[in-house]
């Protein structure tokens, strides 16, 4: 297989400059994505940072990472997708989900899979240039021309890595990072593809692994700083079962999860994921430890791994983004 590109993921947690800076950093060392967060009350505007970056990089691909079709309106994601491409030349692609902590904050709830499904409809038909119908009226894009902008849905569960395997260009996997878990959500997504009579080699279908990431000479610290980020992972459904032992983290988690310290390092919940579980689902530890976990998921069938990178400080992100691409990708 070609070689795994390298994607980042960031949440704004510092300001649109210093995120700038991270994202011009990672072009720089040859990260071929930036996937922004975006997630309104936690966060800075994902918008505005991703208009930002544009402005401030030649090659990388800017994308929301991701988004949701109940706080920001299809009609409304299309024109900020068209202004993007017209910004940078077209180094666009859009992540978008059910929605998570940008809903779950103030006490909405995701999306149904079926608003999902209408959502990516409506943004591909007006950045197609076609007049779309709403629900509420027929809306269309006057002032951008046509343009074919990548789609990745994004999904944890089944039923929505299917929905991305039957009507999407991509799927970001957040699943967990032990190859056989991968294996099974990328088998989950082929089998709806063929369902539907689809062929994803021949559509040119991405997969993309969202990796919670760490990196120190102390394994163990790196292991603690990204245990908030699997209580996330934890708290949806997955594409295999879990032994007994590890759904009673799980159900753990659903109880104890709070969105307003959503993946962030020291997180209270995170002191419910014990260790053992951590390796199944981050690239964390050692280099030498990271190293390893990448090599285990060559012959996985990913086109990228796209880490979220955790530090104590969030300053410190700029030095694991530098560490993963110099240290455990290049040797690998």
């Amino acid at each position: 297989m070609s070689a795994l590109e390298m994607g980042l993921g960031l949440f704004p947690t510092e300001p649109p400059r210093r995120i700038v800076e991270t994202v011009q950093l990672a072009e720089e060392l040859g990260y071929t994505h930036a996937w922004i967060g975006d997630s309104q009350l936690i966060w800075r505007e994902a918008y505005v940072n991703l208009g930002a970056a544009g402005l401030a990089t030649r090659h990388i691909t800017l994308a929301q990472g991701v988004t949701n079709p109940v706080t920001r309106h299809a009609t409304v994601t299309a024109s900020a997708l068209a202004t993007l491409s017209e910004l940078t030349g077209g180094r666009v692609a859009l992540g978008i989900g059910a929605g998570d902590s940008s809903v779950e904050t103030f006490g909405e709830r995701p999306a149904r899979l079926s608003h999902l499904r209408d959502a990516v409809g409506t943004i591909r038909g007006l950045l197609a240039g076609e007049r779309v119908d709403v629900g509420t009226g027929e809306a269309r894009l006057d002032w951008a021309g046509p343009l074919r902008i990548p789609l990745f849905i994004a999904g944890s569960g089944p039923r929505i890595l299917g929905l991305a395997g039957e009507i999407a260009d991509g799927a970001i996997i957040l699943v967990g990072t032990a190859p056989e878990q991968v294996r099974a959500a990328i088998t989950c997504i082929r089998e709806a593809a063929k369902g539907v009579g689809r062929d994803l080699d021949a559509d040119g279908f991405k997969f993309v692994l969202w990796a919670p990431c760490s990196i120190s000479e102390d394994g163990t610290a790196a292991r603690d700083f990204v245990k908030s980020h699997v209580a996330r992972v934890l708290k949806r459904p997955l594409p295999f079962a879990l032994n007994a032992e590890d759904q009673a983290v799980v159900d753990e988690v659903y109880r104890r999860y709070e969105y307003y310290q959503h993946m962030v390092v020291g997180a209270g919940h995170s002191e419910i994921v014990p260790e053992r579980i951590v390796s199944k689902f981050a690239i964390a530890g050692t280099v030498a430890d990271c190293q390893e976990q990448v090599r285990a998921l060559e012959d996985t069938g990913l086109h990228q791994i796209a880490i979220i990178p955790h530090t104590p400080d969030p300053a410190g992100r700029r030095d694991l983004v530098v560490t993963f691409s110099r240290e455990v990708m290049a040797a690998v």
